[in-house]
Order: C-alpha cells, then sequence, then structure tokens
C-alpha cells in the first residue's frame, strides 16, 4: 500500500475531493485558503494520496505571532467518506504530522496546532495523543456546534422548533414594521460592522477589523457563496449577519445585533430568512457555528450551562431545532519549549474572554 502526501494546486480537484468527505466546513475550502492569502498568510494545501487516490487533505495555515509562529489546519484533516476505519485515519494522521514536521523547521514555527474535524469520541481522541497531541489552552474555530437538517418542507422545520422560536417568528411575519433584506454588495459590510462593533461592545470580545470582514466576504462572493442579511426595524437597521453557503451546507458565520428594540423579534426572522435561502440554494444542513457545550444531565438528557458566556446565544440558535456536533478538541503539537510563554499568553486570553 502506497501513500504519498503533496500539494494540490487545483481547485476543481480541491473541491471535488471536499465533495467526498461528510465532516467538512467552509474552513476547508479553496477559498478560505484564498482569504487567508489575502491577509498575508502562507498557506499549503495539502493532499494525501493512498495508491495514488486522494483521500485526505488539509489546509495549513502559517501564523505568525508575537508569542510565537505556529502551523495551524482549521477544521481537518478531511477525509473521504468510509467505515470508520481507524487503522486509516491513524496512518492519514502520522504522514501528515511527519510533513507539518518538515514544513514547521522551515518556516520556524513553534509549534502544530489542529482544529479537527473528527468526532469527538475516545477512539479520535486517542489517535491524537499516540502521536504526542496535547489539549490546545484555547480554540480558535468552534469545538462544539449546533447543525439543523433542512431538507425538510418548511412547515416541518417550524413545527421542530421550540414553541417561542416558531411564535416569535409567526409574529414577526405579521409586524409590517419588520423588514428583512439580502445583499451580495460589499458596501452593506460597513452596516454590518457598525452593529458587530457594538456587539463586541457589549458582550466584551475581540472583533475583527473591518478589512478581515471585507476580505472574507470577497473571497466567498466571487463565486456567490456569501449574503449579509439586515434586519430592520422601522427603517433602521438592528440585526445582521453574514450566512456562508458552501457544498449544500449554509454556515451562519459572523452576526450582529443592537439592544435598541430588543424586544422585537428582528433576529427570528432574519435566521428564518436565511434557513429559506439556504433551501433555496439547496442545501441540506444549516449550521449555527459556535454554541456553549451542554451540560450532561444522564445518558440521555442534556442541559445548557447557564453560567457559559455564551449561554444565551446558544439558546437563541438551539430554539430553531437541530442537533449539538462535538469535534476533537484543538490539538497542539509541541517542538519548542518557547510554545509554554505561547501556552501562559493563551491560557490568559482565555480567562478575559
Amino acid at each position: 500500500m502506497k501513500f504519498e502526501i503533496k500539494e494540490v494546486e487545483d481547485k476543481e480537484i480541491w473541491e471535488n475531493f471536499l465533495l467526498k468527505c461528510q465532516e467538512k466546513t467552509f474552513l476547508d475550502s479553496w477559498n478560505w485558503g484564498e482569504f487567508q492569502k489575502k491577509e498575508g498568510s502562507r498557506i499549503s494545501r495539502l493532499g494525501i494520496y493512498k495508491n495514488e487516490e486522494l483521500i485526505a487533505s488539509a489546509l495549513v495555515i502559517k501564523i505568525k505571532a508575537k508569542r510565537g509562529t505556529f502551523l495551524f489546519v482549521p477544521h481537518g484533516p478531511n477525509i473521504k467518506i468510509q467505515n470508520n476505519n481507524l487503522e486509516l485515519k491513524t496512518e492519514i494522521l502520522k504522514i501528515l504530522v511527519r510533513k507539518l514536521r518538515n514544513l514547521a523547521k522551515k518556516e520556524k514555527a513553534i509549534f502544530i496546532r489542529i482544529s479537527p474535524i473528527w468526532e469527538r469520541n475516545n477512539e479520535n481522541i486517542k489517535i491524537f495523543k499516540n502521536l504526542g497531541f496535547k489539549d490546545a489552552p484555547i480554540h480558535i474555530h468552534p469545538e462544539t456546534t449546533w447543525e439543523l437538517d433542512i431538507f425538510f418542507p418548511e412547515e416541518k422545520i417550524l413545527m421542530n422548533m421550540r414553541k417561542t422560536t416558531r411564535y416569535l417568528i409567526k409574529s414577526a411575519l405579521k409586524n409590517s414594521d419588520i423588514v428583512i433584506e439580502k445583499s451580495k454588495d460589499i458596501i452593506n459590510i460597513e452596516a454590518f460592522d457598525k452593529l458587530y462593533q457594538e456587539t463586541a461592545s457589549r458582550h466584551k470580545f475581540s472583533p475583527f477589523s473591518l478589512d478581515y470582514l471585507k476580505n472574507e466576504f470577497l473571497a466567498f462572493n466571487s463565486d456567490e457563496q456569501v449574503l449579509i442579511f439586515l434586519g430592520k426595524y422601522k427603517n433602521e437597521i438592528v440585526s445582521s449577519v453574514i450566512i456562508i453557503f458552501w457544498q449544500g451546507i449554509a454556515f451562519y458565520h459572523q452576526g450582529a445585533s443592537s439592544l435598541k428594540f430588543s424586544k422585537i423579534p428582528v433576529s427570528y426572522l432574519l435566521q428564518w430568512n436565511a434557513i429559506k435561502e439556504a433551501k433555496a440554494r439547496g442545501c441540506k444542513k444549516y449550521n449555527f457555528w459556535g454554541t456553549a457545550p451542554l451540560k450532561k444531565v444522564n445518558d440521555s438528557f442534556k442541559i445548557i450551562n447557564k453560567k457559559h458566556p455564551w449561554s444565551g446565544l446558544s439558546l437563541f440558535k438551539m430554539g430553531f431545532g437541530g442537533n449539538e456536533k462535538e469535534y476533537v478538541k484543538t490539538q497542539d503539537l509541541i517542538l519548542s519549549p518557547k510554545y509554554y510563554f505561547n501556552y501562559i499568553v493563551e491560557r490568559i486570553r482565555k480567562k478575559k474572554r
């Protein structure tokens, strides 16, 4: 059995391979790589071949930070749909790590970070542990997400929602002062950003810059894979989201809102319109992106941890129906003692979050 790893330089080959992968997010897409290049990062698109057949892929991003350079694989590696072959997954990760070690030496990186797209279970956790990885002190992208199947008729999707969510959507539909607009015009990023900065200040998180938001939008807009939704009440924008549509999945990636008119259910109708747009585009799933992990009560029942800073937003997202997805926690492979300074800095940042 011959394995080989090499760069994939053809967009069609990359995207067509990902169509064969069950677990994936837009962070694996060709356009996310293009966005990273716009942001000034060096990237590698690695393909792992078995007997000349592409069976796995990983986007690798070189992150340069004051606390040290590291290599990052967001939501990867991706593996072609197959039965859960632990032996093959182990071999794929071994080959990838070998390549990443060589790249890290060349780029003078002090550690390798992987944010896996693999289900969080004992077998997958063990594969990383056996290769010397440890849990990272912080995550960059969601490790817990909420996903809704939207291939059902609209009526059934509504019926599967929390009663309060369904009621608020129907109330908003009757309110003529609520208007939802969708746009692919980059000028509306500025309207989004205004609300986004307000949201960041209210929830005390570090927002992305306006240039970052514009570059992300432009990277996906060229393939008509992104829309901005603007929720207005009495002609004033009070809620907005950026939705990415990729390979049959819609991702609620960026969101912002104002406290003004907070009792008016604009955000509920906004999400419902985004879900309907996703259905119209042929998407089968709607991914609400990051949520607070559910707290296990017993083997068959979980609840939201109300002490978690994302509990309110998570309750809003979960109200639309769907299921929790948990990936293996972000993993670090230490290559230099300098890593421990980075570890301390990120631990402090996590507490501030």
